[in-house]
């Protein structure tokens, strides 16, 4: 080495790092590239077994629309006018007051659902006018004209003893009970809940306890078919004889119209529940097996009927409405 000159030197020891080098990226880097190969090799294997998983895809399916929304905004009424209703139901009675003008625009300025308060302790007739003027006292205090608070009996409701009672009262204060048919509130659900730019690509459906209405419109006609209600356990109806009737009912709809599905009533209530954002009117509904978990008897069959209709159209979107109720299509019809 002494007799090596400096640039021999130099081109030795260069040589010997560059080997060192090689070697190390050679048997460090081969021992990398196997340990990522293996690490590799196990993800496909556990992406396989979790894609052959059945609740692996029934979780994807249930989860598919929670973060969807629905874009869009009722018109606001321009110059309306106060009015209000009542739906007289055997339990109670639900009420909205709403802003309409001459278009038929409209907005909900109270509601309240289920209230009971009149059907209590009503021992005799007077006991019923009495609650009654209460009632109607506080839509008149809101700023709702006595002419303008009409009373409409559901087709569910209609033979219950308590409704007829509290009908005989209402006629005797001066006031006009409207009753309807299961077709007619189909009919008025579609007015209330369908927005006109949607009218040639939607239908609507109406979940009640004592019957289901699907409804849609045929040029200037609106069709309005009635098929079994949330509450058809308490007869003993078989889940599968309603899937099947509702079913065959939905196919019905023109297949022009099933691209979006407006829905309400209280089994879509509670499922829109689970997924609203804030205070938003519209919110669209995840599909029908996300809502398994719902474990009370009346929102199961609630869930086997929309269940119903979303594979007899293979809809899917479904778009629940905070505001609308046919009650509300009754009032627009005036």
């Amino acid at each position: 080495m002494k007799r090596l000159t400096v640039a021999g030197r130099l081109l030795i020891t260069a040589l010997i790092i560059g080997a060192i080098f090689v070697g190390y990226k050679y048997f460090g880097g081969k021992q990398a590239i196997d340990k990522l190969a293996e690490k590799q090799a196990q993800t496909i294997e556990a992406d396989s077994v979790e894609a052959e998983s059945p609740a692996s895809s029934t979780e994807d399916v249930a989860t598919d629309n929670q973060g969807a929304t629905f874009a869009y905004s009722a018109p606001e009424p321009v110059d309306g006018k106060l009015k209000g209703v009542v739906e007289l139901g055997a339990s109670g009675f639900n009420s909205f007051v709403i802003k309409v003008d001459k278009e038929k625009r409209w907005k909900l300025e109270k509601s309240e659902f289920g209230n009971s308060l009149v059907t209590e302790n009503m021992a005799t007739e007077e006991d019923v006018r009495i609650g009654l003027k209460k009632y109607i006292g506080t839509m008149l205090d809101y700023g709702v004209g006595s002419k303008d608070i009409h009373f409409v009996v559901s087709s569910g409701a209609a033979k219950a003893e308590v409704t007829q009672k509290i009908t005989k009262v209402l006629k005797s204060l001066g006031y006009v009970v409207n009753q309807v048919t299961p077709e007619q509130e189909g009919q008025l659900a579609l007015k209330s809940v369908l927005p006109t730019k949607y009218a040639g690509k939607a239908f609507v459906v109406d979940i009640g306890s004592g019957n289901t209405k699907i409804s849609w419109l045929e040029g200037d006609k609106i069709i309005a078919l009635e098929s079994f209600g949330a509450k058809y356990f308490q007869d003993g109806t078989d889940d599968s004889k309603v899937y099947e009737e509702v079913s065959a009912k939905a196919k019905q709809i023109p297949a022009e119209l099933r691209k979006t599905c407006f829905i309400i009533g209280g089994v879509p209530f509670e499922m829109a529940k689970e997924v609203r954002k804030g205070k938003e009117r519209f919110t669209q509904l995840s599909p029908p097996l996300a809502y398994s978990k719902l474990t009370n008897a009346k929102s199961k069959a609630g869930v086997n009927i929309y269940k119903a209709v979303a594979d007899g159209t293979e809809c899917n979107q479904f778009v629940f409405d905070w505001d609308a109720n046919f009650t509300i299509g009754f009032l627009l019809g005036l």
